[in-house]
């Protein structure tokens, strides 16, 4: 990573920083629905404002995983350092082996720190050169090793995959990526989105990892009564 490349990750982190507070004033006091995690503890959800319903599918950055045309949509908010998102991961690639239909969404999410914002944008470089299977290929191989994902692992990860790295480098260095990263805190923040892993399913946001029964669950309610939980 470059020098200007850390100085503009300085600067998207002092913006990440203005978000926190205002997105606890939005989150919900009571859950909209009942929804359980496979420990048995409930998980915290709430209903999310009808504008903003496929809002996250749209997002610059983006990607589809799974059936793009499938029938109900599940989108994952996600940090690469988050230790639950390492662990979704695995439930989520499991899912989508057993399920044809599922249309997952994955938006980075770096909302943890230095390190996740150099890795993140390497990894929103990656969604713009390579094809939805390539980037799946790379979000999964990164969680593979266990420590903390920086920018340097992130390249190792793209070196591995035999991507253009030059070009990544240069994608990840453009003010565009940094712009993206904005868009993607901004929406999470409209969702009262305070921690990763988050779902969208339907109109419901779900905080935290639930774990995949739960997850089976929500989806396979949508397709008996169009809601996350009959």
């Amino acid at each position: 990573m470059n020098i200007r490349m850390q100085n503009r990750t300085l600067v998207l982190l002092a913006f990440l920083a203005l978000f926190p507070a205002l997105a606890a004033a939005q989150q919900r006091a009571a859950p909209a629905v009942q929804i359980m995690a496979d420990d048995g503890r409930p998980i915290a959800n709430h209903r999310i404002a009808a504008e903003l319903k496929g809002a996250a599918e749209k997002l610059p950055g983006a990607v589809v995983a799974g059936n793009p045309k499938g029938d109900v949509t599940l989108v994952e908010f996600y940090d690469l350092n988050c230790p639950y998102c390492r662990s979704a991961s695995a439930d989520l690639d499991a899912m989508l082996a057993a399920d044809k239909k599922l249309k997952l969404v994955l938006v980075p999410f770096p909302v943890l720190g230095v390190q996740s914002i150099l890795a993140g944008r390497v990894e929103l470089a990656v969604a713009k050169i390579a094809s939805a299977e390539q980037f799946y290929s790379f979000h999964r191989k990164i969680y593979e090793n266990r420590g903390v994902i920086d920018g340097q692992r992130a390249l190792a990860v793209v070196r591995d995959l035999k991507l253009d790295e030059q070009k990544i480098l240069g994608l990840a260095d453009d003010d565009t990526v940094t712009e993206t990263m904005k868009t993607h805190v901004r929406l999470g923040n409209q969702l009262g989105l305070m921690a990763t892993p988050a779902y969208v399913i339907g109109d419901i946001a779900i905080l935290g990892h639930p774990g995949r029964n739960s997850l089976q669950y929500m989806i396979q309610s949508m397709r008996r009564c169009g809601k996350p939980s009959c």
